[in-house]
């Protein structure tokens, strides 16, 4: 049978954009979270008068949903936690038996792998499964709130069966450390950082990029510690990619490129935010949220190719240069060249920087406007 190769480049740029371009999609469902937020419900059957004021008493008792929204402040430190965390990471390996070290991180990271694995099968096979895996649990814990959250837990069958192989499948990637388990973990991890969390404003995902441009910066071109600790760290912080099926003669292994996950979380979050910007001028409903609605998304899609142009010069001048490169030297330009030269074209450069998804700005204002008109 014929077999045609991908080149690694091909497989790395189409996997990559498929995980931003689903995650980001998945992320719609935070529209509907902040409306909650806001205090807005969705639209309802109409009931009898008896019933709807039971219906009231407990829609005021229930709490608005919470969601994680970066702030300014979380923006302008998150380099230098970052470079804390790398560094401490650097001293680990360096005056610890680098064995050790990895054997307690593979143990967080398939704990977090279960965790990742179930939140991404479980509504999957809720999708696609039988009628009976929607069947919703509720369990009563006895744990502090703390640290079990409200009681009762509430879940599916789904979520049982996905937990289920969520151990068996890490259970196996602790054995094996196959490259194709760390990246199916490495994908789980992507898709539900970008899919739960906000950078809230433009200036505060613009903060964000530019701050983590010259840590990337610093850390790959100033000192040995970013490679040191990616080449070291034998977990899924990275997307492995097999230059060649074929091992290498002298070690007996496939030679590896890798993308560290950060170059693909981080610019999508920002994906992520104007995606939501473009439904927002597009109006689109926040009940129900449907992540398959088509409307405009000239800002996805402008930074989108923004980045895909980006990774792409990452890929030539590393392949080139034959040495490793600070991916989001790329990719911060091409993310924020993009989208400002599209809000520059439409004329909606005020419109991009008064967006908001911070949930206690919203609610000032409402109060202030509140105020102006008694």
């Amino acid at each position: 049978s014929q077999v045609i190769e991908i080149p690694y480049v091909v497989h790395l740029m189409l996997l990559v954009t498929s995980i931003l371009y689903a995650a980001c999609h998945w992320s719609l469902t935070l529209r509907e979270e902040q409306a909650l937020a806001r205090g807005e419900s969705p639209p309802k059957e109409e009931k009898d008068d008896d019933t709807a004021g039971d219906d009231d008493e407990e829609e005021e008792e229930e709490e608005r949903p919470q969601y994680e929204t970066l702030t300014s402040k979380d923006a302008m430190q998150f380099p230098l936690l970052g470079s804390a965390s790398l560094f401490g990471l650097y001293c680990a390996f360096k005056f610890f038996d680098k064995e050790t070290v990895n054997l307690i991180i593979s143990i967080y990271f398939c704990l977090v792998g279960v965790a990742a694995l179930t939140a991404t099968m479980g509504p999957t096979l809720e999708s696609v499964g039988p009628k009976f895996l929607s069947k919703e649990i509720k369990l009563k814990h006895f744990l502090p709130e703390s640290i079990g959250g409200k009681s009762p837990w509430i879940f599916n069958v789904s979520d049982i069966f996905a937990l289920m192989g969520g151990i068996a499948f890490n259970a196996a990637y602790f054995q094996s450390k196959h490259w194709t388990m760390n990246n199916v973990l490495g994908i789980c991890f992507c898709l539900q950082g970008i899919e739960r969390f906000s950078l809230g404003t433009y200036k505060i995902g613009a903060i964000l990029l530019v701050g983590l441009f010259f840590y990337d910066i610093f850390w790959v071109f100033g000192t040995d510690v970013m490679v040191t600790v990616a080449k070291s760290l034998d977990g899924p912080i990275k997307i492995l990619f097999p230059r060649s099926l074929v091992p290498d003669a002298t070690t007996g292994k496939l030679e590896m490129s890798l993308l560290g996950l950060g170059d693909i979380v981080i610019p999508g979050f920002f994906l992520a935010l104007l995606l939501r910007f473009d439904a927002h001028n597009a109006n689109v409903n926040y009940f129900p949220t449907n992540v398959h609605v088509s409307f405009p998304k000239p800002y996805f899609h402008s930074a989108l190719v923004g980045y895909v142009l980006g990774l792409a010069t990452t890929l030539y001048v590393m392949i080139v240069f034959e040495a490793a490169q600070p991916a989001l030297l790329y990719l911060v330009p091409a993310c924020l060249g993009s989208s400002l030269l599209c809000a520059a074209v439409r004329g909606e450069m005020k419109a991009l920087f008064d967006y908001s998804e911070e949930e206690e700005e919203e609610e000032e204002s409402k109060d202030e406007a509140d105020k102006k008109n008694d």
